[in-house]
């Protein structure tokens, strides 16, 4: 079998990370082993690789496959960085609800077995108003209660570790980054302190993230589950098609608007929802800082300002 990885995947892989992450060597040995890692997975399964999804995610290789009896499915394969088995375990709890299903007889390892959905259309095709309907009601499917003894960490777990960093100071320059700091830090500070009803989380929800199926229109994919705050779900999902709301002069009122209806449909308070936005937003900044990603983190800045 004939096997080259996605350029998608080897730059994000391959490439030094922002923060000098000791799992970078293990995933990037990972990477080198992958055309041996796909051929074991693909051979243990009794699976007939059709092609290689491109351009693929940043963080796994999706493979579309079919099964023994000729069903379609999708076969993938993540790094040890990627907490595959998190995925695994958030997928498996959710059941097919709201999110692809996990098939049995997938490969060992990191690797797992999916549904075959659309993966050439998402939410995202639809227009703005229609695809963040779409999207909440997705989200509404997936906040369930988190099983007994989940290996999940917690949001407050997660963003401790991002504000220690931030606090820390990362700005490269940027003007005005460390006031936005300073203020996303406060908005954690405020958010962690009151105690809500802890649900499981995608983690990582946006609209490119629900793709087209069959037994219902919309399922998610790709989770990087954690337990907590439903409105740090929606925190990622209000930026979306960030570009389009910098690229107009009503950015700022339309993006405080998508806030409040998001919150709204969703009955998530809307302060809580603007808080996890800014804190995600100048998180994210900092990130594109770091990879030299200035144009992008100009971006998160000029929305995170809005808010």
């Amino acid at each position: 079998m004939v096997f080259e990885a996605p350029e998608r995947l080897v730059r994000a892989l391959a490439g030094a990370p922002a923060d000098g992450a000791p799992q970078a060597a293990a995933d990037e040995a990972w990477l080198g082993a992958l055309p041996a890692l796909l051929k074991e997975a693909v051979d243990g399964a009794g699976l007939t690789v059709e092609r290689v999804r491109v351009p693929g995610g940043r963080s796994s290789l999706v493979v579309l496959v079919t099964l023994a009896d000729g069903s379609p499915a999708v076969c993938k394969l993540a790094p040890p960085g990627a907490r595959p088995e998190r995925e695994r375990a958030a997928l498996e709890h959710w059941g097919g609800t709201g999110a692809v299903r996990v098939l049995a007889g997938g490969p060992a390892g990191g690797g797992m077995l999916l549904e075959r959905l659309r993966p050439d259309v998402s939410v995202r095709s639809l227009p703005e108003a229609k695809a963040m309907l779409e999207a909440a009601g997705v989200l509404r499917r997936l906040w369930v209660a988190p099983p007994p003894e989940h290996p999940f960490e917690t949001v407050t777990e997660v963003t401790g570790r991002q504000a220690a960093v931030l606090a820390a100071g990362a700005d490269a320059g940027a003007e005005g980054f460390d006031a936005l700091v300073t203020a996303a830090l406060e908005a954690r500070e405020g958010l962690v302190a009151v105690p809500v009803q802890e649900r499981l989380l995608h983690g990582t929800f946006r609209q490119s993230k629900a793709l087209a199926g069959e037994r219902t229109p919309w399922l998610a994919v790709g989770p990087e589950p954690v337990v907590g705050d439903p409105a740090y779900d929606l925190a990622r999902l209000v930026r979306d098609r960030v570009e389009d709301l910098v690229a107009t002069a009503s950015g700022a009122s339309a993006a405080r608007r998508r806030v409040r209806r998001l919150a709204e449909s969703l009955e998530v308070d809307a302060e809580r929802v603007r808080g996890w936005a800014l804190f995600r937003a100048v998180e994210s900044a900092r990130r594109s800082l770091a990879r030299g990603q200035r144009s992008e983190a100009e971006l998160l800045m000029e929305y995170a300002t809005w808010l």
